[in-house]
């Protein structure tokens, strides 16, 4: 139960007993009117428990069929213009004001409490699909393609993101609702392009930032939550680190190119390369303390036209992950001094591009402590579990980074059913996730405009 209901049953009993005493007492009109006047707030509110689960109950099966739509329809980073559309509508339709192309396919809608002043909360889903082609049963699968970085692919959301645009507008329908109750302003941001803008382009969430998405209204305090492969409706809760930065390298090794046969002769790009590589991995293994999560991976190894030619040049890219700023910055030092020394000892030569991408994504100790046992009031203990940090990346933390977040897992996989990883073409969300996600943010969202117990 929401925590703003969650103690009238106490203070009923107390003013309960208020009233017994003065009836006992005969005690005069005028108080027995005082105690009357005490009593009438605590019965209206212990309607409102009841409004809230009528309203998420109401609002469930118009968000399941938007997810169907935009499962079906999926659009690549910043090219979420159906998308960004339908959410439009939908919001214009429950009475927020709408603002839309924010960082290109952004929509933000806000929502003024109609129960006095109260604080700003924001609510943020990204929106954005990827290139995979879908391989699940679900009637409403994507069969749509189209081109990403010069070939045809498939386009599917392989990693709920459509779960979480259903969530978001149900949890909007909700919160409209209810909106004579609510204190205060809520505010949701649809982001687009959470996966990374395309080569040569910006966006995502430190655009939504540039743009003013947390001004005017200021929001204090911002909650998302993120489709996991777990059983439908179990909530992942955490504190402090949550997904990883995420940074990305790309090294250009310059050798000297020569015949197979005469190596001698060459200063050799992928020998060199391939040291590169085993040497990157004593980073993680000898540079950093064993305590602190570091990943350093090279996903891209290419180089080369004949089988009886060495080259004259390679190419390496790779991807490192990391939650503390320092261990980033030993990493990227460190990566200079490998580099340095195998081309030096060599003979060739390399050119390093270190981007850093979005910052670790940090749950505010505070507002995730507060937000636990709303979360296991509204969704029940046993569907409350401690969730491990990931190494994986999220750009929620541009967010975080401007104001406390709390970012918290729901799971999507029904009972009978598998489901593939994230960013794999099996990736199965089932539907009956959309309700519990609903659920969950609209507890933690009205717990935080209450003010808590």
């Amino acid at each position: 139960m929401h925590s703003r209901f969650a103690g009238i049953t106490r203070r009923a009993a107390v003013v309960a007993t208020a009233v017994s005493a003065t009836v006992s007492a005969t005690v005069s009109a005028a108080v027995i009117a005082t105690v009357i006047a005490l009593v009438l707030p605590f019965v209206a509110h212990a309607a409102d428990a009841a409004a809230v689960d009528a309203a998420l109950a109401a609002a469930e099966a118009r968000a399941v069929e938007l997810r169907h739509q935009v499962h079906q329809n999926p659009e690549l980073s910043n090219r979420e213009t159906e998308t960004a559309a339908l959410v439009a509508e939908e919001l214009t339709r429950l009475g927020y004001e709408v603002e839309t192309g924010v960082a290109h396919t952004g929509v933000v809608g806000v929502l003024r409490g109609g129960g006095g002043p109260g604080p700003v909360v924001a609510v943020r889903a990204d929106m954005d699909a990827l290139p995979v082609t879908e391989a699940t049963d679900l009637p409403f699968a994507s069969t749509k393609r189209t081109e990403f970085l010069g070939q045809e692919v498939g386009v599917a959301h392989a990693c709920g993101h459509d779960v979480h645009v259903a969530v978001g507008l149900g949890t909007a329908a909700v919160l409209a609702a209810l909106r004579d109750q609510l204190p205060g302003t809520v505010k949701f941001l649809f982001q687009p392009a959470e996966e990374g803008s395309p080569p040569g382009e910006r966006g995502g969430a430190s655009l939504m930032i540039e743009e003013g998405a947390l001004a005017d209204p200021a929001p204090e305090a911002i909650f998302a939550l993120h489709s996991m492969p777990a059983p439908a409706g179990q909530i992942g809760w955490i504190s402090g680190a949550n997904m990883a930065a995420v940074d990305q390298f790309e090294i250009e090794l310059q050798g000297k190119q020569a015949h197979g046969a005469a190596p001698e002769l060459s200063v050799d790009p992928i020998v060199t390369g391939a040291q590169v590589v085993l040497a990157l991995q004593t980073i993680a293994s000898r540079s950093v303390p064993p305590l602190d999560p570091v990943v350093v991976t090279v996903g891209i190894f290419r180089g080369g036209e004949r089988f009886n030619i060495i080259p004259g040049a390679v190419h390496l890219e790779g991807t490192v992950r990391t939650y503390d700023p320092e261990v980033r910055e030993t990493v990227i030092r460190r990566m200079r001094e490998i580099l340095d020394g195998l081309t030096a000892a060599a003979g060739a030569t390399y050119d390093l591009q270190y981007t850093s991408n979005a910052p670790a994504t940090i749950n505010d100790a505070e507002l995730s402590a507060r937000m636990r046992p709303v979360l296991v009031r509204a969704m029940g203990e046993g569907n409350v579990v401690d969730a491990r940090p990931l190494l994986a990346g999220e750009d929620f933390a541009f967010f975080a980074n401007e104001i406390p977040g709390f970012y918290f897992r729901l799971g999507v996989v029904a009972p009978g059913t598998e489901s593939g990883g994230l960013h794999t073409p099996n990736f199965r969300a089932d539907d009956t996730a959309i309700p519990a996600g609903m659920r969950a943010m609209t507890h933690v969202v009205l717990d935080y405009l209450e003010g808590g117990e």
